[in-house]
């Protein structure tokens, strides 16, 4: 990636074109701030790199789009920016054929990858959709800019004027470790009292009415004395419980036994299809996933097996916002339920998720964001939750409007770092903190 640009350019070829055809490309990687969030493998870095998208058409519109910024994910992107000009915006299922004509296989195999630890099992063609989402919604961006239309009515109309929104409950250390990072006010979260100081403050500031904690932090007595506890401070709420695959089948099955009628699902808590199916067979707490259901060749097993009752989907995992549309049909086909899934994520992202959410009609639970622990942005107005739900924007395109400025600072920070960041390693951040600390072997419990 070209470090002396302050943007990462591909002009297009000279010629005839259409309002509707692709000119420029711009890639800007950045480093977002985030907290010391706890997961079951380690800690937030202090910075997470995403990357922000934007094409240029033949008239001047710009549309932009968002997704992961780590190193395998730019090289992927670079020669799907370099090949996209002279193509049209409306061209979305091109798209998909150039990205896997162009980007090859980044990892040189076809066997699974590390990605963060927390999606579960990573392919190179995983990661090429997750390039593809932030390309796709840039096109759509675009071509609703164009034609006046928004994002949700290119994509059939919308079903609902707001989408509910769920809290994200993290395990918290006080602040990054050796003082690195930029400060907060929001203080440790270790045990049940700071969980639930925590979802109450998220009430407060954001109206949630579900809460999401993040657990496989802490043996899992501890968090379903946390879960109890969400229960005794908000009852009859929706509470759900995320473990990333940390417990063995006979300790998820313990967890959802205790938990039975508290929990509104129980998400991810072993770590492959045949153990949740497992786990499925022996409780009537619905399982959900964003892990062992990333693609639609995953579908059929899981599904076949009742592995999973609810999936949790990402438009940045299946490959943008129209195919997020197909596994919804899918889902409501075969009498799945459907939620969404969230990551580290800035206003961009947050914008598309909520137009195809606009547009599911079996948008069963309230969807997951991170979006109120990023204190950075780079749209000019940040989104603001009103009863834990966002409106949907019949603004031409997302709605939303690129901040240079704020862009220009956050890849000036992707520019200066020293590589420790560029690539997120919550394993590497924990040790920091603890010397000690290895990669948890699945299961930890």
């Amino acid at each position: 990636m070209g470090e002396r640009d302050s943007y990462i350019q591909t002009a297009g070829p000279a010629g005839p074109s259409t309002a509707f055809t692709i000119a420029e490309v711009r890639l800007t990687p950045i480093l977002i701030a985030d907290p010391p969030l706890l997961n079951t493998h380690g800690v937030h870095q202090p910075h997470t790199p995403r990357l922000v998208v934007e094409i240029v058409t033949a008239d001047g519109t710009s549309g932009i789009g968002e997704t992961y910024g780590d190193t395998r994910y730019l090289n992927l992107a670079a020669p799907l920016a370099a090949a996209l000009p002279g193509h049209s915006v409306t061209d979305l299922n091109g798209l998909f054929t150039l990205a896997e004509q162009v980007c090859g296989d980044v990892t040189g195999t076809s066997d699974s990858v590390a990605a963060g630890g927390l999606r579960g099992v990573q392919t190179a063609d995983k990661l090429r959709l997750s390039v593809i989402s932030g390309f796709e919604v840039a096109c759509l961006d675009a071509l609703g800019k164009i034609v006046g239309l928004p994002v949700h009515a290119l994509l059939g109309g919308k079903v609902r004027d707001t989408v509910d929104y769920s809290a994200y409950l993290f395990y918290k250390l006080d602040g990054h470790p050796q003082g690195q990072g930029e400060p907060d006010d929001w203080g440790a979260a270790l045990d049940p009292a700071g969980v639930v100081a925590q979802a109450r403050r998220f009430a407060a500031t954001h109206g949630f009415g579900s809460f999401k904690l993040k657990g496989g932090v802490f043996p899992p007595e501890q968090e379903i004395a946390a879960i109890r506890a969400l229960a005794d401070a908000f009852p009859g709420r929706p509470l759900r419980l995320d473990p990333n695959g940390a417990w063995s089948a006979a300790t998820s099955l313990h967890v959802a036994r205790e938990l039975a009628g508290v929990l509104e699902y129980l998400e991810d808590p072993a770590g492959s299809t045949a153990e949740m199916a497992e786990v499925a067979q022996g409780t009537d707490v619905p399982l959900a996933t964003n892990m062992c259901v990333t693609t639609f060749q995953e579908i059929k097993e899981a599904f076949a097996r009742d592995a999973v009752q609810v999936v949790l989907s990402d438009h940045h995992y299946w490959g943008g916002l129209r195919n997020t549309q197909q596994l919804a049909a899918v889902c409501r086909t075969f009498g799945v339920g459907l939620s969404m899934h969230s990551n580290t994520h800035l206003g961009i992202s947050l914008a598309a998720m909520t137009h195809v959410a606009a547009t599911v009609p079996n948008l069963d639970y309230a969807c997951d964001s991170h979006y109120p622990w990023q204190t950075e942005d780079v749209i000019t107005e940040r989104h603001v939750f009103t009863g834990g739900a966002l409106t949907v924007s019949d603004l031409p395109g997302l709605g939303v409007e690129l901040d240079r400025d704020a862009l220009g600072k956050l890849h000036r920070r992707w520019l200066d770092d020293d590589g420790t960041m560029r690539d997120r390693d919550d394993v590497a951040a924990m040790r920091k903190a603890d010397p000690a600390w290895r990669a948890p072997s699945v299961p930890r419990w």
